[in-house]
């Protein structure tokens, strides 16, 4: 035993007598921050031009494949099906990113387009 710590004899304890540090002790804090306060301001980010292009380039499929089930409900022939849907296709990509609305109706997963519709804002 040294320094005065821990059980004076180990007898009747149930324990080796040996002495450990607390370690789930926490010290106090230092009074300033661990970190600058200015860095943590907000920035937006740049939305990705990829994901952008894939969603609406979805979102055109979504709409043609909802045709083509349609047409294919309706009995009508393969290659006036693919025409139409063909039609429909080009129509929606010449159309491209224009949305009226921007920025409503969105989810909140859909954030890529959020922040483009922040930064249009």
């Amino acid at each position: 035993m040294s320094s005065n710590v821990g059980l004076s004899t180990p007898r009747g304890s149930g324990t080796s007598g040996y002495v450990q540090r607390n370690l789930s002790n926490l010290r106090p804090r230092e009074t300033f921050a661990p970190y600058p306060t200015s860095e943590l301001k907000h920035r937006q980010r740049q939305p990705n031009a990829e994901i952008l292009e894939h969603d609406r380039l979805r979102q055109i499929e979504v709409q043609v494949f909802e045709l083509r089930d349609q047409l294919e409900d309706d009995g009508i022939d393969e290659e006036e099906i693919e025409a139409q849907t063909e039609a429909l296709r080009r129509k929606l990509d010449a159309e491209g990113g224009r949305d009226e609305g921007r920025g409503k109706g969105l989810k909140v997963h859909q954030v890529h387009e959020l922040a483009k519709a922040k930064i249009e804002e």
